[in-house]
């Protein structure tokens, strides 16, 4: 628990006393942000503002866990390790985004394809380490069986060995590319993406602690509540993780929000959404992630509506821009009404996700 507070409070503190010095620093490396045309026109006052923020993101999230952990004496697990490498190595792919916009001085960086090619790369170093370093007990990281709030009695491995080693890589490649495209897709706004990923990643710190308090592996449970216990491995580290990350988004949220003075850029949204996945997949919550994350499902689906109805009718739209807070600002809605309402239904989505994590729990 000391160290879970501890990583926060090192993280917060990093992202918000050392953003400053990172936005005089991208000042003068002239990496600001190129608005695309078809945005609405109150974007291009935003013109020249520093991005790539997410660098300022993964690097306090990496020192506030690994001081805090050096400072309590708690070695690093691998679950908290891979959230780590998933997160970092998003990061990775859009900063290569980020840096091709800002060096061509366009608001497109890398193809479409080659964005995917480097989400699909990562997540699948991830999924195969995910399933190999057991512990005492035999388990690993990750569980080869799709989870909702546990694992559900369908396991890929049932197809055999080499089948389903195949098919759990790819499912988790769909996860880590819909949920890091969902989250990039929603950052459009000021403090819209950061602040949605405070309220989604924020409840792994309360399903990771309760899942550390109903461990199955902790022998004091009572008889009665065996059944109830949970086979995560590292469950408070996880916790531990997501506590820094959100203690990282929150000082960079005091310098993102309305005006911003420093954006995410696809290196901090595609390094939030790994970091969502990665949660999700080690905790077993995977299809509650669709819950968890609502704001962001709902933004994708909108965008992919949109540009099938688009190819299909030849040019006709059914809302008046994409992503979705885009046509509510066509609509004359002002930002900062826009992304406190998606806040609220952000935290609505995340508080009916946490319930029925509850509920399922106390139904047992």
């Amino acid at each position: 628990m000391i160290t879970l507070l501890a990583s926060a409070s090192i993280s917060l503190a990093f992202s918000l006393f050392l953003t400053p010095v990172f936005i005089r620093l991208f000042k003068r490396f002239a990496w600001g942000q190129f608005i695309n045309v078809d945005t609405p026109d109150a974007h291009h006052v935003k013109r020249g503002t520093p991005t790539m923020g997410g660098i300022v993101i993964i690097l306090a999230v990496l020192f506030g866990y690994f001081v805090s952990a050096l400072a309590t004496q708690e070695m690093p697990t691998m679950s908290g390790l891979l959230v780590l490498f998933l997160m970092t190595g998003l990061g990775i792919v859009g900063f290569l985004d980020d840096f091709l916009k800002v060096h061509k001085e366009r608001s497109l960086g890398l193809t479409p394809w080659a964005k995917i090619t480097g989400q699909v790369i990562v997540g699948v170093v991830f999924a195969l380490l995910a399933i190999q370093f057991p512990n005492t007990q035999g388990e690993t990281p990750a569980s080869t069986q799709i989870s909702f709030i546990r694992d559900l009695p369908f396991d890929f491995l049932s197809w055999g060995l080499i089948i389903g080693t195949i098919a759990f890589v790819i499912w988790i490649c769909v996860m880590v590319i819909a949920t890091s495209n969902g989250v990039n897709l929603t950052d459009g706004l000021d403090g819209l993406a950061p602040g949605s990923s405070i309220l989604a990643i924020g409840s792994f710190i309360v399903i990771g602690f309760w899942q550390f308090n109903q461990s199955c592996a902790n022998a004091t449970l009572d008889l009665d509540v065996l059944d109830k216990c949970y086979d995560v491995r590292d469950p408070l580290d996880l916790a531990t993780v997501a506590a820094s990350i959100v203690g990282a988004l929150i000082g960079f949220l005091w310098w993102n929000t309305n005006p911003a003075k420093i954006f995410l850029g696809d290196t901090g949204s595609l390094a939030l959404g790994g970091a969502l996945a990665a949660l999700a997949i080690l905790s077993r919550t995977e299809l509650l992630l669709i819950l968890i994350g609502g704001i962001f499902v709902i933004v994708a689906g909108q965008v992919a509506v949109q540009l099938t109805y688009f190819k299909l009718t030849k040019g006709k739209r059914i809302w008046r821009a994409s992503p979705l807070h885009h046509h509510f600002e066509m609509k004359g809605w002002a930002e900062v009404t826009i992304v406190v309402r998606f806040w609220i239904i952000a935290g609505l989505f995340v508080a009916g996700a946490v319930g029925s994590f509850y509920l399922e729990w106390l139904s047992r």
